[in-house]
């Protein structure tokens, strides 16, 4: 069986839920950073778990390269279709399947977004923390193993997903994990299929962990003089057992575009932004003792934001920094990037990264969730200058080469997809070779996001 021929049936399955047309291929051929466009042959759009299992079973027998969908908001290229095939776009699998309060967890689709789930439940006191700054897809955010601004006391998604429903390459649809809070049962299937960037099989349902809206919110920005002032305050913060709900550093070059681009008016220097949340008592004490130590280390110019807009205004500002940085430089790109090391060894990671930075031909502002040693650098260059393309994939490589020899990590929530899967054999070394023979048992024909992730069989690695 062709390629074009399992086109030509998974059309009688879908009818126009198949999209061939040059418009939605070019939608579904590029990523929010700097890789080159790559379309699919097709699009499909279905609607029931039982649809993406028999779009399975079709691909299965062409040996049809299958890549899953979301928001598109992935930084490694992980939803793009680098060889052809077809794209599983989720947005009609969009619904809130049940919620259990007195369980504190929800069924979902995967196409459903955090933003649309989080307004759902607005009603029942619960939410879902999980929040990477993108409005991105529930199961996009399962498949990256995603994090984000909150994740330094509610968790990524490994923490947060209880089960899910999957479609493996040749079809068959498993469930993994239970409603129940703990299990001994076997192996950890979650687990494996949270953070596999789609490898192992498209997921169609997931169970997730709900929490309380807390009763009361605060949050604030201050300022420092220096960038170690900033970062060594996050160390003491954690060290110290203060129970942030966030905690964000921007340095003072992402500082300067707020001001130009969203209007904000801080001094131009590294600014941490901190929530706390709780009860109004232990709020209250939270804030005052974070205050404390930010001023040991030199912060100035607390600015604190009790009511819900001005808390909206502040998140809304940080979580719009990559679009931001793009605005404020017109015809410019971006090589977005992440790392995580030891809580220990950040202060040295963010500072070496700066000097490097400024060391080079190109520019770009620092930021991250240094709560957890998870930090990231937007990168800058004209795609029309090679030399300055290779001068920020240097200055990745060079981030990554920093955080492994600190005993971290190549990448903290951005993934792997296509960008980094350089690094695995560093970071990971027989173990690569062990995701590699997951990645064969359970897909031997190598049609689930090809060339991604795990070691490439066809070039020996």
């Amino acid at each position: 069986m062709t390629v074009q021929a399992a086109l030509d049936e998974l059309h009688l399955l879908l009818g126009d839920r198949l999209s061939r047309s040059k418009s939605e291929l070019d939608q579904h051929a590029t990523s929010e950073t700097y890789f080159p466009p790559a379309p699919p042959d097709a699009v499909a759009f279905p609607q029931t778990t039982e649809e993406v299992s028999a779009l399975m079973k079709i691909c299965a027998r062409a040996q049809c390269p299958v890549v899953g969908w979301g928001a598109g908001t992935s930084l490694e290229g992980q939803a793009q279709a680098f060889s052809g095939g077809v794209v599983v776009d989720f947005r009609l699998m969009n619904k809130v399947l049940a919620v259990s309060a007195e369980d504190m967890d929800v069924r979902v689709q995967p196409g459903l977004t955090r933003e649309a789930l989080n307004e759902e439940l607005r009603a029942t006191g619960l939410f879902f923390p999980v929040d990477p700054g993108a409005n991105a897809s529930l199961g996009g955010m399962a498949m990256t193993r995603a994090s984000g601004t909150t994740a330094v006391r509610y968790g990524t998604m490994r923490d947060n997903v209880m089960g899910l429903e999957v479609v493996l390459a040749d079809g068959r649809v498993i469930r993994t994990g239970t409603r129940a809070r703990k299990s001994s049962a076997g192996y950890d299937l979650t687990a494996l299929m949270v953070g596999s960037e789609g490898t192992l099989g498209l997921v169609t349902e997931l169970t997730l962990r709900l929490r309380g809206q807390p009763e009361a919110i605060t949050a604030a920005v201050c300022a420092f003089d220096a960038m170690s002032g900033a970062v060594e305050t996050v160390i003491e913060t954690i060290q110290m057992g203060i129970p942030m709900a966030r905690i964000e550093f921007v340095d003072a070059a992402m500082v300067s575009i707020f001001n130009k681009v969203n209007g904000a008016s801080l001094p131009e220097g590294p600014h941490l932004m901190v929530e706390f949340h709780g009860a109004q008592a232990e709020v209250r004490a939270q804030a005052e003792s974070f205050g404390t130590i930010a001023k040991t280390h030199g912060a100035v110019g607390f600015d604190w934001a009790t009511r819900p807009e001005d808390r909206t205004r502040l998140w809304d500002m940080r979580h719009r920094a990559h679009w931001s940085t793009l605005a404020h430089a017109p015809g410019k790109r971006a090589l977005v990037t992440d790392i995580c090391v030891p809580i220990s060894r950040l202060a040295q990671a963010v500072e070496d990264t700066a000097a490097d930075i400024a060391k080079s031909i190109v520019t770009g502002p620092i930021l991250g969730h240094v709560g957890d040693g998870n930090f990231h650098a937007i990168l800058l260059f004209d795609p029309s200058a090679a030399e300055e393309l290779a001068a920020v994939k240097a200055l990745s490589h060079r981030m990554v080469e920093r955080a492994l020899a600190m005993g971290g990590t190549a990448t903290g929530e951005h993934g792997i997809g296509i960008g980094k899967t350089a690094y695995m054999q560093a970071e990971h070394g027989e173990g690569w070779q062990v995701m590699g023979t997951l990645k064969a048992a359970l897909d031997p024909a190598g049609i689930l996001n090809p060339g991604k992730l795990v070691p490439r069989r066809d070039l020996g690695l």
